[in-house]
């Protein structure tokens, strides 16, 4: 009975190890979102969901955010998150920001322009592929904007 218990108590507490060592691995995000929106919580709701720290800032002065991390209007969305030293602008499944933070390339950030149907935070039903791509503030023209991922 002993050797129960104790077996149980050690996985116990390897367990929980693990998944205080799991959640010290993601990094925290900060998303910065209208007030007014909910799409953007919704979006913070589906990271959390799927194990990532988020701290949601509302701001009148979104726009000033977005110039600040280089995202022009064609990029643009509803909200902007920075993360481990990058940007991810809109609704971006969470697969592509695992991706980006697994191979870290060297860009600025990732961005799924406008407000696409089905996408994550998003209602409705997904229309067409989500065509995420990678940018680099500062950079003209092609090498500014190169396609990251299409799911």
């Amino acid at each position: 009975m002993k050797a129960t218990i104790s077996a149980l108590f050690l996985l116990g507490t390897l367990t929980s190890n693990q998944t205080i060592a799991a959640s010290e691995s993601t990094p925290e995000a900060t998303l910065y979102k209208n007030p007014q929106c909910g799409c953007c919580s919704g979006y913070a709701d589906y990271m959390r969901e799927n194990g990532y720290s988020i701290k949601v800032i509302s701001t009148e002065q979104l726009s000033m955010v977005k110039k600040s991390y280089g995202i022009t209007d064609e990029m643009e969305s509803c909200h902007t998150m920075a993360i481990d030293g990058y940007v991810v602008e809109g609704h971006v499944p969470v697969s592509m920001v695992d991706k980006l933070l697994s191979e870290r390339p060297d860009v600025t950030g990732i961005y799924l322009p406008g407000m696409p149907m089905g996408s994550p935070g998003m209602g409705g039903e997904k229309e067409e592929p989500f065509k995420v791509y990678s940018y680099t503030k500062g950079k003209p023209g092609a090498a500014f904007v190169q396609p990251f991922a299409v799911e």
